[in-house]
């Protein structure tokens, strides 16, 4: 097939103009039934209009004038991609489509007439349809060898059986010596089952491998009920909230399926795929930012546990990791590694042992009893909110340090506002949906300031992980119909911003707080000053340290605290709302949050928001409400890794996801879990002996 790209048509072209705008939905949060929740749970599968992937026929016509072809010519005719540009006068719809012709040898002459020299396409791009597979990263060379590149997971298991080679595992489950390397294998572990962990667990699962999950808090479904009673009645579960259980942070923020990362693999397609394949509406395959809604992945995750499920995968839910079982290595017996880290670094920066994880220790928190997991292949797929397990981890050396990340407050327009700045006649256009936006202002003092996580018909939630905590995050339903719109406005901060010292980092980490003893907590501040640089921790601290200030301010009962944009640029407290009703549950407590963050922080709010003002009108409307405080917006640490994607010090320890600093957001986090499992899944096959035979299939 070929691929024409760039192809720009009006949107008046491509459907019928707006009917009379219709009243957005009633606030769900404020329906407080579970008969509810459970019958959204169920109904919210529909499509908010249809968006099949077929041409429509304005866009057909362009392309055969646009290469100069016959209509009989052009026997298929798919949408890849579609976009939106509202630049200029009137709306435009753009395009990226795969096309076919009646045979491979008239697409290479077509695709050598428009390469001609003096040839012009006049703005679109032709080019071959690049092969957008996964064809995993498994064997000595890497790559799968070309004849086998759509292979299929189960067929390749086939292929190493007939090949009568040893393989790790049974149908049983139950780890067996492996007679190709005489050693004992156990099955791999994923730790955390958000995005990355499910396609860890997914690609480990789809090889043959039958990995256990180990996640700490509860299935979706049940997840999904305990949080909502946070909300509506301000029951907080420390271990089953937005943050903690199947599905991941994500799960709870509109379900956003776009990110900015480099993928030359399409990784980021195959997690798509994998999505629909699972229950997730086909158009985001083509849409230019996909998103699938909260409601929606609760099923979506489900089938996804499914599939590892039926391919030999466990999923154990409500065991948190207390912490690794460890073995001492030398050098000459790392075989497992890409790369060695010439010095293994302790958790107070002075050389260390390399050492080969174990197994784990687990914590069943349904009958509170310990046991070990036995694995020599862990991959740590944690949230950004695993403060205690990020502590443990720092605790027995495992390489880290701090990282930047940013601070802000959410704020609420009207959604009709926001349609009308972006898309201006044609708002409320059933092809354009809510409108989003995404800005950036560098201010004066050096900092800057962007919008995050932009939730379009959308409401602001409660996200806190821990006790006596505010946090605030976005979501939305697959429809958007919410009233208001909403996004984080964040500043970056850096490592060098932690002002945190060794004082207030122990009172921070002290037993009550994280569940660690009086000199387990002592011993995190051993080497304080030895660190060159920022402790690993600091930023932890100063999340916990700000959230725990939001409490206060809400009125210590989960409620957040709130106040006017208006009277956050004159520096005033607010005593009553204006038109902008906030969304937030449990509930808000106006007041000044000139000092819930850094003073310099601040200052770069008050700042932009006039800036953003300016390129869409009304943004800083007086009664446009800011909600305190975002904190998550990235881990505040980096667990790092070597080329071969293992911890520097720690073999067969995989850090990978949002928690461990290497993404942010669902499809990054995702992509990275597939990245993960292909280096783990090509280290087992190297530990036992299996390799060789994968390179000659």
């Amino acid at each position: 097939m070929l691929r024409l790209s760039e192809l720009k048509i009006k949107l008046d072209s491509v459907s019928s103009p707006p009917g009379p705008t219709e009243a957005l939905s009633h606030d769900a949060q404020k329906i407080g039934t579970e008969g509810w929740l459970e019958s959204t749970l169920a109904q919210d599968n529909g499509p908010r209009i249809d968006l099949h992937r077929q041409a429509p026929q304005a866009l057909r016509e362009l392309v055969l004038k646009t290469l100069h072809l016959e209509d009989a010519a052009l026997k298929d005719l798919v949408v890849h991609k579609r976009s939106f540009d509202a630049r200029g006068a009137g709306l435009t719809v753009v395009y990226i489509v795969d096309l076919a012709l009646d045979s491979a040898k008239a697409e290479t002459a077509l695709l050598a007439h428009w390469r001609r020299p003096g040839a012009t396409l006049a703005g679109p791009r032709l080019s071959l349809t690049p092969d957008m597979a996964w064809h995993p990263k498994v064997g000595v060379e890497g790559e799968i060898p070309k004849a086998q590149e759509s292979w299929d997971p189960q067929e390749r298991m086939k292929h190493l059986r007939a090949a009568s080679l040893s393989l790790p595992f049974v149908k049983s489950g139950l780890p067996r010596s492996c007679t190709a390397a005489s050693t004992q294998v156990h099955r791999p572990v994923v730790v955390g089952f958000g995005p990355c962990g499910i396609f860890a667990a997914l690609v480990l699962a789809q090889l043959g491998l039958q990995p256990i999950v180990i996640e700490r808090g509860k299935a979706v479904r049940e997840r999904t009920k305990d949080t909502w009673g946070f909300w509506r009645k301000g029951h907080f579960n420390p271990q089953s909230h937005a943050q903690f259980g199947e599905g991941g942070a994500g799960t709870f923020s509109d379900g956003k399926l776009y990110s900015q990362i480099k993928d030359p693999r399409f990784l980021g397609r195959q997690v798509m795929q994998e999505f629909v394949k699972a229950g997730a509406p086909e158009e985001i395959l083509m849409v230019a930012h996909p998103h699938i809604g909260t409601f929606k992945l609760v099923k979506v995750v489900e089938n996804l546990r499914e599939q590892i499920v039926a391919l030999g995968g466990e999923i154990r839910f409500e065991q948190c990791v207390e912490s690794l079982e460890l073995d001492r290595l030398t050098h000459a017996q790392d075989t497992h590694s890409a790369q060695v880290a010439p010095i293994a670094k302790g958790p107070h920066g002075q050389s260390g042992p390399l050492r080969q994880v174990q197994g784990l220790k687990i914590l069943d928190l349904k009958t509170q009893q310990t046991y070990t997991l036995e694995s020599e292949h862990v991959v740590l797929a944690l949230g950004h909110s695993a403060r205690d397990t990020f502590v443990h981890l720092y605790q027995q050396g495992v390489a880290m340090k701090a990282k930047p990340f940013s601070l802000g407050f959410r704020i609420e327009h009207p959604q009709s506002l926001i349609d009308l700045a972006r898309w201006g006649r044609h708002a409320g256009h059933p092809l354009l949906g809510a409108a989003d936006y995404k800005l950036v202002h560098h201010a004066k003092n050096g900092r800057d300031v962007y919008s995050f996580c932009m939730c379009p018909g959308g409401t602001v939630v409660a996200a806190a992980s821990e006790p006596h905590q505010v946090v605030t995050n976005g979501m939305s339903q697959y429809s958007r119909a919410e009233r208001n719109a909403n996004a984080a406005i964040v500043v970056g901060i850096t490592p060098e911003d932690f002002d945190v010292g060794a004082e207030a980092f122990v009172q921070s980490l002290s037993p009550q707080a994280l569940s660690v003893n009086s000199n387990a907590a002592q011993s995190l501040t051993a080497g304080w000053d030895a660190h060159q640089g920022v402790h690993p921790l600091s930023g932890l601290v100063m999340q916990r340290a700000l959230e725990s200030r939001a409490y206060a301010m809400g009125g210590e009962n989960y409620h957040a605290p709130a106040q006017l944009v208006g009277d956050f640029l004159k520096g005033r407290a607010s005593q009553t709302l204006g038109g902008v009703e906030p969304s937030y549950k449990p509930g808000v407590l106006l007041t000044d949050l000139n000092t819930a963050l850094p003073t310099d922080l601040i200052q770069a709010l008050r700042e932009a928001l006039p800036a953003f003002g300016q390129t869409i009108q009304g943004f800083d409307r007086d009664d446009a409400v800011l909600t305190g405080v975002e904190t998550r917006t990235s881990s505040p640490l980096r667990m790092e890794r070597d080329e071969g994607l293992q911890s520097l010090n720690t073999r067969g320890l995989y850090p990978a996801g949002e928690g461990a600093g290497f993404a942010g957001g669902i499809l990054s986090a995702a992509v990275d879990g597939i990245k993960v499992a292909e280096a783990m899944a090509q280290n087992i096959l190297r530990s036992t002996g299996l390799h060789a035979g994968v390179s000659k299939l």
